[in-house]
């Protein structure tokens, strides 16, 4: 469950990137909930007029002030100990920067957002890795961390929910963790990505967020996936420890000298209007949910699943029972002839069995075709199963 790794060559880059660059029918891919257009934003900022007296000078090195008293409002600090970033994934960069000498570690929790490892590793850690199993439903607990900790050990990365299966940890369990870091790692601070905490389901209420816990504990966000602004590239920090945020503040400084006034501004936008934003989407992930749930039962002869506790998002497996490695290496290279794209799991470092499947991106309309294309895919490919070696070696 635990150990040590270097991620030299695990991690099939130029799939990832190719993301970006190619668009296919169905992008099953997706993290994030539907974007945000531009005019959305403005017609809830009150308009283009809002904007005119907007200065498109330096911004401040800590963020802007109205972008941070939203940030505050929604995780329960004060203003002062929010700091701006360029995405959550620049702020861990800033922290693992800071934090960290040679050979000192992390430990992360994985499977993880890549780019959280890269972080990381970036910035010159050793990285420890906390692996979390599919057959134990990617839960994390103080017992899995506390083999890895030790004296050297700066800073530890969880993700709540996390990605890419969409499992929540409990105050409770950070507490836990918490304390065992006092014991083995007393120099140690906790990182906790909380970037899809507001992507909940209908009408169940966000978990609280951890930055109020101790001042051990800085947490992560962005308006990039519960809201839909990830091309707005703005995140944030909650330090309550006030040299470490100096600290922080500095490098960012040095690094990018401060965000986008345009963008923060926009951002704060998103954020003044947050429960309406939310309120629809969270319907809308609840039916993405409910019928990925359905597929699943009538799919289960071919996969299996862990059932999110929150997000766009979750993790399926390719039973070894219908999946031989030759099925596998089959099932991946049928997509992009039907049409689609899918998470594989050895981006996050898992396995190639596993797959992350995005609910929330595609109109909730069009999704049951994209599940209906993938079942077609997994009748196509599979190794063994109800179906003809004809339509096995076949692509769909």
């Amino acid at each position: 469950m635990t150990g040590s790794s270097n991620w030299k060559g695990r991690f099939p880059y130029n799939e990832i990137i190719s993301l970006l660059d190619i668009n296919r029918r169905y992008n099953l891919a997706e993290s994030t909930a539907q974007d945000l257009t531009f005019g959305e934003i403005l017609e809830m900022a009150g308009g283009a007029a809002a904007l005119d007296c907007l200065k498109l000078g330096y911004g401040s090195s800590v963020g802007l002030p109205r972008l941070r008293s939203c940030v505050a409002a929604l995780t329960g600090v004060a203003p002062e100990e929010v700091v701006t970033t360029q995405g959550t994934a620049l702020g861990l960069f800033l922290l693992a920067l800071e934090l960290c000498r040679p050979g000192d570690e992390v430990v992360i929790a994985t499977p993880c957002f890549p780019v959280a490892r890269d972080s990381l590793l970036g910035a010159g850690a050793i990285v420890r890795e906390c692996r979390l199993a599919f057959d134990r439903g990617y839960k994390l607990t103080a017992d899995l961390i506390a083999p890895l900790l030790n004296e050297r050990t700066k800073l530890v990365s969880i993700a709540s929910p996390q990605n890419p299966s969409g499992v929540f940890t409990g105050l409770q369990e950070i507490k836990a963790i918490l304390d065992v870091m006092r014991t083995k790692a007393p120099t140690a601070r906790l990182f906790i990505d909380e970037i899809y905490r507001d992507a909940t389901y209908g009408d169940s209420v966000p978990p609280p967020s951890a930055a109020h816990l101790d001042e051990k504990v800085i947490t992560g966000g962005s308006v990039s996936k519960a809201h839909g602004a990830p091309g707005l590239r703005v995140g944030w920090l909650t330090i309550r420890d006030r040299d470490l945020r100096d600290r922080i503040t500095i490098a960012k400084m040095n690094i990018v000298l401060s965000g986008s006034t345009l963008d923060e501004t926009l951002a704060a936008v998103v954020l003044e209007n947050r429960e309406n934003i939310l309120a629809a989407r969270r319907s809308l992930l609840a039916e993405g949910l409910s019928q990925v749930a359905g597929w699943i039962e009538s799919n289960k002869s071919f996969v299996e699943w862990v059932k999110p506790d929150g997000g766009a998002l979750c993790c399926l497996r390719l039973k070894a029972s219908a999946f031989d490695a030759d099925g596998v290496a089959r099932f991946w290279s049928a997509l992009p002839k039907a049409e689609l794209q899918i998470g594989n799991g050895a981006w996050f470092g898992e396995s190639s069995s596993v797959l992350r499947l995005g609910f929330g991106y595609l109109p909730i309309s069009i999704l049951p075709s994209a599940l209906e294309t993938l079942s077609s895919v997994l009748k196509a490919t599979a190794s063994t199963g109800p179906i003809s070696r004809n339509a096995r070696d076949s692509s769909p």
